[in-house]
């Protein structure tokens, strides 16, 4: 498979959305909301399930519910809405799978269509969540509570899944970061070999 980075408008009314006054920090407070709501509910209910009944699958449904509407929600909705990210995999005429990682182009007029409050919520939750779920992991691998182990792996490889999709539309392909990371090198480098020469010749 193979990676492809396409800086493309993600809608058609990002112009509109541009265009709009600045009187509200959260300018999507829906797709904010269930950001955050789908996910937390999911850990409130993994933590107090046992509390509130005593019935496994039930707890068990609800919870995969919960992280599958989460996944839906954040790749499909509030990436796009809330900092322009959008992420996906599709299959080509020879069968070739490529994934493909979007970022919104910034407007005409050189101004962010996603205000900051938005993209520290989107960017909170996002890492946040996949880390107390591998929490939650070695938790119940510790305590040999091996029947919760399939939730919460559910919880980590979905949530991990958007984490992972969102970071590569953020910084690019490998490909880039291998050549970020080259050039640095090199320039530190040659930074050091010409600071050596000249308390050689010193």
């Amino acid at each position: 498979s193979s990676d492809d980075i396409e800086d493309v408008s993600l809608f058609d009314a990002d112009d509109d959305i541009s265009r709009r006054s600045k009187k509200s920090k959260i300018r999507h407070p829906v797709a904010s909301f269930f950001h955050l709501f789908f996910r937390v509910s999911a850990i409130v209910v993994y933590l107090l399930c046992e509390l509130l009944t005593s019935s496994f699958i039930a707890c068990m449904v609800t919870i995969i519910l919960l992280l599958s509407c989460d996944f839906w929600a954040v790749k499909n909705v509030t990436g796009r809405l809330m900092v322009g990210l959008r992420w996906w995999n599709q299959v080509d005429d020879d069968g070739r799978s490529h994934w493909v990682f979007e970022a919104r182009k910034v407007s005409t007029q050189g101004r962010k269509t996603s205000s900051e409050a938005e993209s520290r919520i989107f960017w909170l939750g996002l890492i946040t969540c996949p880390v107390i779920w591998v929490i939650f992991a070695f938790s119940a691998l510790f305590s040999f509570k091996v029947k919760w182990l399939a939730v919460v792996v559910m919880g980590v490889v979905l949530q991990g899944a958007n984490l992972y999709g969102y970071i590569r539309c953020k910084v690019g392909s490998r490909k880039n970061l291998t050549s970020m990371a080259t050039s640095y090198l090199g320039k530190q480098f040659l930074r050091q070999t010409v600071a050596k020469e000249e308390q050689t010749a010193s």
